[in-house]
């Protein structure tokens, strides 16, 4: 499924993971489809677009040369912007949820067969690690 900008998938398409990229590839890969060549999960996209890292990374810079004619003026700024960053962060992970939630949870509705629920609930399961790997390692 195409990334959103935020490592969520676009309901219905198909990621670089999953059309055959092989970059970020995990060593303990979860097991595939049956004559899949299918590459592991790796550590998928950034959560945050990459424009707006950079706006971050910015934005502390900014923040850290201020410090030394204004000391407390900075570390409250500081303070602030990582609050925003923080909340940044739970929004996109709470959208990447949701589109993981979706993925999973109308199967039954689809009538699809049960091999192919089971593909998807592979899916989401391998989607699920690789977000819960990014948030562990940062």
């Amino acid at each position: 499924m195409p990334d959103d900008g935020l490592g969520a998938p676009a309901p219905g398409g198909v990621s670089a993971r999953e059309a055959g990229s092989t970059e970020g590839t995990a060593p303990d890969a979860w097991p595939t489809a049956p004559g899949s060549a299918e590459p592991s999960s790796g550590t998928g996209a950034p959560l945050l677009p990459h424009e707006e890292n950079a706006r971050w990374e910015q934005r502390m810079r900014e923040v850290t040369a201020g410090f030394v004619d204004q000391p407390r003026a900075a570390v409250e700024e500081a303070d602030r912007a990582v609050e925003e960053i923080a909340a940044r962060f739970t929004e996109a992970v709470t959208r990447r949820r949701r589109t993981l939630r979706m993925s999973w949870e109308d199967t039954d509705e689809r009538g699809s067969a049960a091999e192919s629920d089971t593909e998807q609930l592979r899916l989401a399961l391998r989607d699920y690690r690789d977000l819960a790997e990014r948030l562990l390692r940062g």
